[in-house]
């Protein structure tokens, strides 16, 4: 017969087996330090990533809220906040001033594609030499393979930006999170 001690391992093995596979047919991701459900929308997941407060102040001085919860399907290249604060000084300020509303949403929608581009979308348009890809502003965005397996996505004015976290599954589409702000020509 087995001990208390026994059975109160097995049970906490079992549970916590039950546990890893829950997330794993989930596919929670951590971004920010917190889970990122793909049963939630790109908003209602980014309002919980310390690392893109930035970003999310931005959407919501943008008006850009009410659409990232919509059907979607859209791709979000997201920058951290660090990405942020590496622009020249002065510009997020700048950006969310209620008179620049306009070019914020811009400078927001220029990290949007319509459409759901996980790794393995994005990188077969790479391999097929399709490596431009119009943004929701209506301006492109160019793809290319920095290495073996990451990739790097170049704006309008050639600053390239890093995919630092990939497929972060979300109802209404993916979120990829980048260590650069993209900016279209302005």
């Amino acid at each position: 017969m087995k001990s208390f001690s026994q059975i109160s391992t097995l049970a906490l093995a079992f549970f916590a087996a039950i546990s890893l596979n829950a997330q794993s047919m989930d596919k929670t991701v951590m971004v920010g330090g917190e889970s990122m459900f793909p049963m939630k929308n790109i908003v209602e997941n980014a309002v919980n990533s310390k690392a893109h407060t930035t970003l999310v102040a931005a959407v919501k001085a943008a008006g850009l809220v009410e659409t990232l919860q919509g059907a979607g399907p859209f791709t979000v290249f997201a920058p951290s906040n660090d990405a942020f604060e590496n622009l020249p000084a002065g510009t997020v300020e700048t950006l969310l001033k209620p008179e620049n509303k306009s070019k914020l949403a811009g400078v927001l929608t220029y990290h949007v594609l319509a459409g759901k581009y996980d790794y393995k979308a994005l990188a077969k348009l790479i391999k097929k030499g399709n490596n431009t890809i119009k943004t929701v502003n209506g301006a492109t965005l160019t793809f290319m393979m920095n290495g073996a397996r990451n990739i790097a996505v170049k704006d309008a004015n050639g600053s390239v930006a890093n995919i630092s976290v990939y497929d972060v599954y979300q109802k209404n589409g993916v979120i990829h999170s980048l260590d650069t702000v993209l900016l279209p020509k302005m």
